[in-house]
């Protein structure tokens, strides 16, 4: 699935992933390919992106998208 984090200031990551784990206001969750469409408010904490381009991330908060396979996170450090 493609993965986007966006900060204000500009694109923190971009790339084909296997899954992300997010901090959600009410706990831990990870999207897998092939997910239900969600958006959902994100806490401080880690976002985990794992496959070919793993990445970590801390955050202070924001908001996630997912749809088709498509996961569009809007953060601030």
């Amino acid at each position: 699935m493609k993965v986007t984090i966006v900060s204000p200031e500009k694109t923190l990551y971009e790339a084909e992933a296997d899954g992300v784990k997010f901090p959600g206001a009410l706990g831990q969750f990870e999207v897998l390919n092939g997910h239900a469409p969600i958006i959902s408010v994100l806490e401080a904490g880690d976002i985990e992106c794992k496959g070919l381009s793993p990445f970590k991330i801390s955050i202070s908060g924001g908001f996630v998208e997912v749809e088709n396979n498509v996961v569009l996170a809007c953060v601030e450090k």
